[in-house]
C-alpha cells in the first residue's frame, strides 16, 4: 500500500506517446498530385501551354505598341475599257482593259517589299488574261500606282448563264470583270526583314466599256486575304 502511495505522489507524465512512424514512400508517389503521375504530367503540360501563350501574347502586345500595325490598302481608281467583244461560235474574248491601282502603306514604321505580283483578269470565273508587274520596296506612309494592262485575244469557254448575263451587260455597256494579285511580300521592320508571305487581293470591278454611254467608272476597294500559309 506504501508502494501504491509513493507511485501516486509522484509525478504524472500522461499516456505513453507511441513511437512515430516512418514513412517509406517514394519522392513523386504521393505529395502535392494525389492522382498520380499522370495528373502532374497534365500539370506540367498545362502551365507550359500557358506560359507559352501569355508570352505571346505579350509580344503581340509590345509589337503593336512600339509599331503601331495598319492593314495596306487596295483600291483600283480608274479602268479603261476600249474593246470586250465574244464570239460564241468559237469561244474566243478579244479585249483591251487598263487599270490605275493603288496601295497605300499607311504605317509608319513598316515598309514593304513586294517580291512578287502578279495580276490575272477573269470573266464569268475564267482567267483570259495575266501580266507580271514590276517588283517594288514600299517605304512608310507611300501610295504607289500599278497600271496593269489587259490586251489581246484568249479563248474563254461560258457556259449559257454566263452568256446570257455577257450578252446583258454588253446592252448595259457595263462588264463585270474580276482582278486578282498573287504576291509574294515581306515586311521590314527597322533593320529586320520578316520571311516572305503570300496575300491575296480581289477586285471585283464594274467596267463601263469606253464606246458606250454608261455612267464613268467608280473607284473599287479590293478585298485582301493576308493567309500566311498556302
Amino acid at each position: 500500500m506504501a508502494e501504491k502511495q509513493a507511485h501516486l505522489n509522484g509525478a504524472y507524465y500522461g499516456p505513453a506517446v507511441p513511437p512515430k512512424q516512418h514513412s517509406y514512400l517514394r519522392p513523386g508517389r504521393g505529395g502535392d498530385c494525389g492522382c498520380g503521375c499522370g495528373c502532374c504530367l497534365l500539370k506540367l503540360i498545362f502551365n507550359l501551354i500557358l506560359t507559352v501563350v501569355i508570352t505571346f501574347g505579350l509580344l503581340a502586345f509590345l509589337f503593336w505598341l512600339i509599331f503601331r500595325p495598319n492593314l495596306v490598302k487596295f483600291h483600283v481608281t480608274d479602268a479603261e475599257l476600249t474593246q470586250f467583244n465574244f464570239t460564241t461560235n468559237n469561244n474566243l474574248l478579244n479585249y483591251n482593259l487598263k487599270l490605275n491601282l493603288t496601295i497605300r502603306n499607311p504605317n509608319r514604321r513598316i515598309g514593304i517589299y513586294y517580291d512578287r505580283i502578279e495580276a490575272r483578269a477573269f470573266y464569268g470565273g475564267q482567267r483570259f488574261d495575266a501580266e507580271e508587274l514590276t517588283k517594288f520596296y514600299q517605304g512608310h506612309k507611300n501610295t504607289t500606282t500599278l497600271s496593269p494592262t489587259f490586251e489581246g485575244q484568249n479563248v474563254v469557254v461560258l457556259g449559257s448563264d454566263e452568256t446570257d448575263d455577257f450578252n446583258t451587260q454588253k446592252a448595259d455597256g457595263v462588264y463585270k470583270i474580276d482582278m486578282k494579285l498573287y504576291m509574294r511580300v515581306r515586311f521590314k521592320l527597322g533593320k529586320i526583314k520578316t520571311f516572305r508571305i503570300r496575300p491575296r487581293v480581289k477586285c471585283g470591278l464594274k467596267v463601263p466599256l469606253s464606246s458606250s454611254s454608261a455612267s464613268a467608272f467608280q473607284t473599287e476597294k479590293c478585298d485582301i486575304d493576308w493567309r500566311i500559309f498556302r
